[in-house]
């Protein structure tokens, strides 16, 4: 069953492969494993608020957590939180596990891709739901959501 971030991605002619797993929520890492992949290529979405502006959404490796005082200094030194999980679910619109930049296009959030997202062709996301994956190229999850690109995150 396609949902709206596949409709997206066949409009702009990107390939990608989507991915369904059981729809309860699993971690990035978890993912990785059901995947049967690494989990240096499995990208989860973290919500990063700021006052008074819109949140950011943080692109980080499932082996890493976020920085957020790189993610502070990247932004111009402004002091950034985590929301609680319910908070970040109400700021998206999204159910935890299923947050993703694709999803949030057209929202007008900040996205900022861990560089190290670089060292790989291509990287698995949220497909916007829980139980969905998509894998596609880094290049073109950069385009697609104008995605800021930063050392952002810290090895668990």
């Amino acid at each position: 069953m396609k949902n709206n971030i596949m409709r997206l991605l066949e409009s702009r002619k990107i390939t990608y492969t989507a991915f369904e797993l059981p729809a309860e929520k699993h971690g990035a890492i978890e993912t990785a494993r059901l995947l049967d992949v690494s989990a240096d290529i499995v990208y989860k979405t973290i919500v990063v608020t700021r006052k008074p502006a819109k949140p950011i959404l943080a692109v980080i490796p499932a082996t890493h957590e976020v920085n957020l005082k790189k993610v502070a200094k990247f932004l111009g030194g402004k002091k950034v939180f985590l929301p609680t999980q319910n908070d970040a679910e109400k700021l998206t619109g999204l159910q935890s596990g299923g947050i993703s930049p694709l999803a949030l296009i057209s929202k007008g959030f900040v996205v900022i891709l861990s560089s190290s997202a670089r060292a790989h062709e291509e990287i698995h996301i949220s497909g916007g739901q829980r139980g969905l994956n998509i894998r596609l190229g880094v290049d073109d999850l950069v385009k697609l959501t104008q995605a800021q690109v930063s050392d952002i995150s810290k090895i668990k």
